[in-house]
């Protein structure tokens, strides 16, 4: 494919892609995130710590999907091949994603307007909180699987998939259980900026704890990859790896700092910085492939100007989006704060 100003499209729509994953892992994580301490709750505050979250998420968290929704978009419109590749491979996956995404908005929904006393709450909390920990797993197992080496495109386009190498491999549900422990401990640092008192205190904790749970699964998964996943261990073995290793853990400590000293703040920015460098690493790793290893970005690009199209387009719908969303969370978060 042609370079467009200087650059190479191809290229150019994988990073959009990405950019669009960092946005969904941090704001949808932290949807998600809180859904999973709404499942948690406990003590003599645990219904607070419920309407808390409610209060937090209730004007904003549907929006945070478009980014899902366009990475998806570019999928089948820039990358067919990949996109069919992956519909086969993952089409019971995608399909409990899906079930877990509209339950979860479901039940959100329908106890809304319930006292946290009535039946309507006790009965659709549980599967709120539910399928806000098991969505976050299995899109932790989707990218473990298009880095495992488990699903293989043959010629003709056939697929084939090994369930030990995608499924049920220790990198792929260790990836899972971080994907988890990292929605969870964004939004707990989220919500002690959302919250005052008490609550701050208890998210605090959570948070901390949290912390601790994240790094424990991060440094138990880094001895898995030179095994289990080596191409995206490979970039982590050279020296220029270094100062991106180093970045992230300055923000892991500056953020669990930040939690302690009650910085709340700096802890959201630092959490996000380390969310942003965990995927930039991921995708380091991951380039060229966009199914490791039969499919990469380039193998799957359409024919014709569909790259360049999309990043043609992209300042005009983003000109658009971003107002947009910037209005949304300005306007209702400060209404609910």
């Amino acid at each position: 494919m042609e370079p467009w100003l200087g650059l190479d499209p191809v290229a150019g729509v994988a990073g959009v892609m990405l950019l669009a994953l960092m946005a969904y892992a941090v704001l949808g994580g932290a949807d998600f995130g809180g859904g999973i301490w709404d499942l948690l709750a406990t003590g003599p505050r645990r219904e607070q710590h419920r309407q808390a979250i409610a209060k937090a998420m209730g004007p904003v968290w549907e929006a945070n999907h478009v980014w899902l929704i366009f990475v998806i978009v570019i999928l089948f419109t820039v990358f067919p091949t990949g996109y069919r590749a992956l519909g086969i491979a993952f089409f019971g996956l995608f399909h409990l994603v899906l079930v877990g995404i509209v339950l979860r908005g479901a039940a959100f929904a329908f106890r809304a307007g319930a006292s946290v006393d009535s039946r309507q709450w006790r009965v659709w909390s549980p599967v709120f909180g539910g399928a806000s920990a098991v969505t976050p797993f299995l899109l932790g197992l989707a990218a473990a699987a298009v880095s495992g080496g488990g699903i293989r495109v043959g010629a003709g386009g056939v697929v084939q998939v090994d369930p030990g190498r995608t499924w049920f491999s220790p990198v792929s549900v260790m990836m899972g259980f971080l994907t988890v422990a990292m929605c969870a401990y964004l939004a707990a640092v989220f919500l002690t900026v959302e919250t005052r008192g008490d609550l701050q205190e208890d998210f605090r904790r959570r948070a901390l704890g949290s912390g601790v749970v994240l790094a424990l699964l991060a440094a138990a998964l880094l001895p898995l990859l030179p095994t289990g996943m080596p191409q995206l261990w490979a970039p982590f073995s050279q020296p220029r790896a270094g100062p991106l290793l180093l970045a992230g853990a300055a923000l892991a400590v500056l953020s669990a700092a930040a939690i302690y000293t009650r910085r709340y703040l700096v802890a959201r920015v630092s959490a996000v910085g380390q969310v942003i460098l965990l995927l930039t690493g991921w995708a380091l790793g991951q380039w060229p492939y966009l199914i490791y290893p039969d499919v990469t970005f380039h193998g799957a690009a359409a024919s014709g100007p569909s790259a360049r199209f999309v990043l043609q387009t992209l300042p005009f719908g983003l000109l658009v989006l971003l107002p947009s969303l910037w209005l949304l969370f300005r306007v209702f978060k400060t209404a609910v704060r």
